[in-house]
């Protein structure tokens, strides 16, 4: 396996370092490419060497004296660069969060040395994760040489700064390869903190007044959970006499374990925490694709995995899963209540992190496999959706779903592909739906009822929201606007791999939990039993029948539909267009069709800062129950 874990970090990191000094669009577009496919490439040799060398644990690099100076100095930089930033912009607050943590592992690591042991480490999980983030993330950045092209013909008073995009794609890649492959938690601490600043830029980049406030909210709550990060790491260090990850969850240490929970929640936009990654949305699509699907809310997520041995049965665990389970309910209230399909979609992704974060808090084998699953399939399904809606936004010039009334008429293959993402977050049988099941399974299991309510009525309101959207899309509804498809062909190439990914893990659903799942659950917890029975060949010729249903439905609607524009009655003489029409009083009307939002009932303003306050107290309780307790 030698040199193939530093490499995978290494090489994006040079793209990053490259791609900006390159002026011409096509060349950068084709190191786009190369940098792309070379992080696939080295993610999957790495995935063979793994897999024969036994496919069990394997740690590596202990004596990285130089390394560790190196990394030492990269956080000073990083503080360095968040500080100047912080008073330019007046924020002065972030810089005690950022000064305070980097100081704090700086001296960590130079008065309280640990003794020598492996800095990275490659299991069933982190090259679960690193497939992800190479495959996903990969394709997301072939995506962005089209999109960002079209984005800025469409947005002209923003000033392109494509290089810089591409740039911070890779860069992000880098550190979610070094996080996941890390064993020494100063080392993912380090990577921790360049996923922060990186998209803290992402989201600052058109430079817009909503753009930067959002760009420095998202950056002080992460820092606040790097701050926690980094407490953790001191403590562990002078008290346990390690920053192994592994050793900190098998000895139960309650501070560390509780620190680094808190942390995790801060990465993956839980309540009271779920605004920065909302504020996420002003950023160009790609980005948001990235941020929500492959990399930095996956560091929370993943992170949680990682410790639910040591939250089983704990008031931690309790902390955890009582958040991620109000998270899911109350943002799948709120998806309600948005037209804007970036919202609808980062309120989802909110949600379904929600899930996954309760299913960890619980710590249980059944969970974390639900928790696998779920992380697998939400990758895929969120990154074509956000990916088919940025490219729908540059072809209609709006991304609210309204104006997607009818869109199989009018762009048929983004509404396949949007079909084909939809299904896969709620219908059956879709792994997200079997993965929501067993997790039901698992909070009834565990006499926790209150996550058994809080799934049941999420789930439902989650249908209501993915349902309305999909019932716009495939509305045979004629219109005169004539809608051009302005999506480019390696936008397409990404989302139709997505697409045929997302199929092909429900046909092999029995496999991926088998082969993946399985182990995964086996290596955290020393052994795993059988969480649902499948006869492979019957499942999979099911799945077969039941995941082709949405995307030939849409094309058989699209075939029997009447191409031809007929005025229809609208009360009153038709205008011409079958939106207007003249009353009795001889006055123009606007006839429209709408979806149901409940915005009173749901809207955001409503629920947003009861949730906050109830989420924090909550948080602000169990941390002092948890850290006095063991003081």
């Amino acid at each position: 396996m030698g040199a193939i874990p530093i490499l995978l970090i290494v090489w994006p990191a040079l793209a990053a370092a490259v791609l900006p000094c390159i002026q011409d669009r096509r060349v950068r577009g084709g190191a786009v490419y190369g940098a792309a496919v070379g992080v696939m490439v080295l993610a999957s040799a790495l995935l063979a060497a793994w897999m024969a060398g036994g496919a069990g644990r394997v740690e590596l690099y202990v004596e990285t004296e130089l390394i560790d100076h190196a990394m030492l100095l990269g956080e000073l930089v990083l503080m360095g660069l968040i500080i100047l930033l912080s008073i330019r912009h007046r924020k002065y607050p972030i810089i005690l969060l950022s000064a305070g943590q980097t100081l704090l592992v700086a001296w960590s690591e130079l008065t309280d040395p640990v003794s020598p042991a492996a800095h990275m480490r490659v299991d069933g999980l982190a090259m679960l994760l690193c497939i992800i983030a190479a495959f996903v993330g990969g394709f997301i950045c072939i995506y962005a040489v089209g999109y960002m092209k079209a984005y800025h013909q469409h947005h002209e008073d923003y000033i392109d700064r494509s290089g810089f995009f591409f740039s911070m794609l890779f860069l992000f890649l880098a550190a979610m390869f070094g996080l996941v492959l890390s064993e020494n938690l100063v080392w993912m601490y380090f990577f921790w903190e360049i996923t922060s600043v990186v998209s803290f830029l992402l989201i600052g980049y058109t430079r817009t007044e909503e753009a930067v406030s959002n760009s420095f909210r998202a950056l002080w709550m992460n820092l606040l959970g790097g701050f926690g990060f980094a407490v953790a790491i001191a403590y562990a260090a002078a008290v346990n006499d390690t920053v192994q990850l592994t050793q900190v969850v098998a000895s139960g240490a309650a501070i560390p374990v509780v620190l680094l929970a808190f942390a995790a929640l801060t990465k993956s936009a839980q309540m009271p925490f779920s605004s920065w990654l909302l504020g996420a949305m002003v950023a160009p699509t790609p980005s948001s694709a990235l941020l929500h699907s492959a990399t930095m809310v996956k560091a929370g997520v993943y992170l949680l995995i990682r410790l639910a041995p040591a939250l089983a049965g704990t008031l931690s665990g309790v902390m955890v899963s009582f958040i991620g389970g109000f998270t899911f309910i109350v943002c799948s209230m709120m998806a309600i209540a948005q037209n804007d399909g970036k919202k609808v979609l980062a309120f989802s992704t909110i949600s379904n992190l929600g899930l996954i974060v309760a299913c960890a808090g619980i710590g249980v084998e059944e969970t974390i496999w639900a928790a696998v699953l779920l992380t697998i399939f939400h990758s895929v399904a969120k990154s074509l959706l956000f990916q088919a809606v940025g490219s729908i936004e540059n072809s209609l010039g709006s991304r609210d779903i309204e104006s997607m009334h009818g869109l199989l008429l009018r762009l048929p293959k983004l509404t396949y592909l949007m079909g084909i993402g939809i299904a896969g977050m709620y219908l059956a049988p879709f792994g997200m739906l079997i993965s929501k099941w067993v997790a039901l399974k698992s909070f009834v299991d565990a006499d926790n009822y209150l996550l058994v309510l809080f799934l049941a009525y999420g789930s439902a309101t989650t249908m209501l929201y993915w349902t309305k959207w999909l019932s716009k899309l495939v509305s045979l509804h004629h219109t005169k606007e004539i809608a051009r498809d302005k999506t480019y062909g390696n936008q397409y190439l990404s989302m139709f791999i997505h697409a045929g990914a997302m199929l092909l893990l429900c046909l092999l659903f029995p496999l991926v939990s088998s082969r993946i799942a399985d182990p995964i659950v086996r290596a955290l917890f020393g052994a795993s039993h059988e969480v649902l029975s499948m006869d492979v060949l019957t499942t999979m010729a099911v799945m077969l029948v039941s995941i082709l249903f949405v995307p030939t439905l849409m094309f058989l609607l699209t075939r029997s539909a009447h191409r031809d524009y007929v005025p229809i009655y609208m009360g009153g003489a038709n205008m011409g267009d079958n939106t207007y029409f003249v009353n009795s009083y001889g006055e123009p009307e606007h006839l429209y069709l709408s979806n149901w939002y409940l915005r009173f009932e749901f809207g955001r303003r409503r629920l947003m800062r009861p949730s906050v306050i109830v989420s924090a107290g909550v948080i602000a309780v169990m941390l002092c129950m948890v850290i006095g307790g063991a003081v």
